[in-house]
């Protein structure tokens, strides 16, 4: 396991969004990593595979995708279309869309109020230990919406967001992204 600090990572996506510098550091991780002996390479942030179009061709390792383990457990639990939630970078990019119509899965992302108030939620409450009813409230009345917009179950494509929503708080099925990304890489090196 290697990380840099979230700070030096968000100096990349405030203001300009420079993929290319996230790209860096995760280079830089993932060169630390295989001199420490790794097979392969997992990243438990959602936001930062959007990064991942600039790592793979430079990368000195494979990769597990946390989006295709997240589309891979939809087509097992047999979901047909997913509410993407998470930071504004990630449901803005293409890291899920792109994975899951790979696989035929539909998606939804939250509307332009949502996306802002959820970045808010992540940022402003979760990253510092803190969980609201209210913004449990406002997760649950998003994932609603996206219910009645067709969806099936919905993506907690954050870290963060499982310590607010759960299958018990949901109003859809939940997707856990890092957890089911942990399992794959479990199954993956046991393999």
């Amino acid at each position: 396991m290697h990380t840099i600090s979230l700070a030096e990572y968000m100096n990349f996506l405030n203001g300009q969004e420079d993929w290319q510098g996230v790209a860096e550091l995760i280079l830089r991780s993932a060169d630390r990593l295989k001199r420490a002996g790794a097979d392969f390479l997992i990243c438990p942030d959602n936001t930062i595979h959007a990064a991942m179009k600039y790592v793979l061709p430079n990368s000195p390792l494979p990769w597990l995708h946390i989006a295709e383990e997240v589309g891979r457990e939809a087509q097992r639990r047999r979901f047909l279309t997913l509410g993407i939630t998470g930071t504004k970078f990630l449901v803005d990019s293409s890291v899920y869309p792109q994975q899951l119509e790979k696989l035929g899965i539909g998606w939804v992302r939250p509307s332009e109020q949502q996306k802002q108030e959820i970045n808010r939620i992540i940022f402003d409450e979760l990253v510092r230990g803190e969980q609201n009813l209210a913004s449990l409230f406002y997760m649950q009345q998003t994932i609603e919406q996206m219910k009645h917009r067709g969806c099936d179950a919905v993506v907690l494509g954050c870290t963060e967001i499982p310590l607010l929503v759960s299958d018990e708080d949901s109003p859809l099925p939940t997707l856990d992204s890092t957890r089911l990304l942990a399992r794959a890489a479990l199954r993956h090196a046991v393999a």
